[in-house]
Formats: C-alpha cells, structure tokens, sequence
C-alpha cells in the first residue's frame, strides 16, 4: 500500500542547532529510494508502506547513535485505495483552485 507522510523527528537533549540529524534522516530516506521533499519543519515522503515506516525506524536508530538521549517524532499520514494520488497531484490540486 502507498503512503504520502509528513515526518519531523525532533531529538531531544543535543542543543539548539538539529540540521545535522536532518542532514542523517534525508540521507536514509534519500538511500532507500523514497521520493522526499524537505520543507522547513519536516520532510514529505512518498513511498510503500512498508519501506517508509522501515527507513523511519532507520532515521531513528541513526539520531540516536548520533547521540541524541530522547527523540520526539510527529507522523502525520494518508492512503488512499480508490487511487493513485502523488505529493505532486496534491499540490496540483490545490495550486488549479487558486488560480
């Protein structure tokens, strides 16, 4: 089953600056083959189910060996049966009604 996600793994205890775990997690999502786009509080993924929620499991085993003691991580989601829809289409959509 495909899946859109919007993920932010936030690690908790590390200081103020977090792009370098950012930079770890779109490195994952980019070496499992999942179509991503960064924004400026988390990352959209496109991808298999199965294959999404692995490499997440990935970027939080990496934010951890990189140190972080806690991690905090927002998932929000969408399947669709009736269709297949892409990160792109959705914003297609939206973009033609403003128009």
């Amino acid at each position: 089953m495909k899946v859109i996600v919007d993920l932010c793994i936030v690690p908790i205890g590390v200081g103020i600056s977090l792009s370098k775990y950012v930079a770890a997690c779109e490195e994952i999502l980019t070496q499992a083959g999942l179509k991503t786009s960064l924004h400026a509080y988390g990352t959209n993924i496109e991808g298999e189910w199965e294959e999404v929620f692995t490499a997440i499991k990935r970027c939080h085993e990496k934010v951890h060996e990189m140190g972080a003691p806690r991690i905090t991580t927002t998932i929000k989601m969408g399947t669709r049966t009736d269709r297949d829809q892409t990160m792109e289409d959705k914003i297609q959509s939206v973009e033609e009604k403003l128009s």
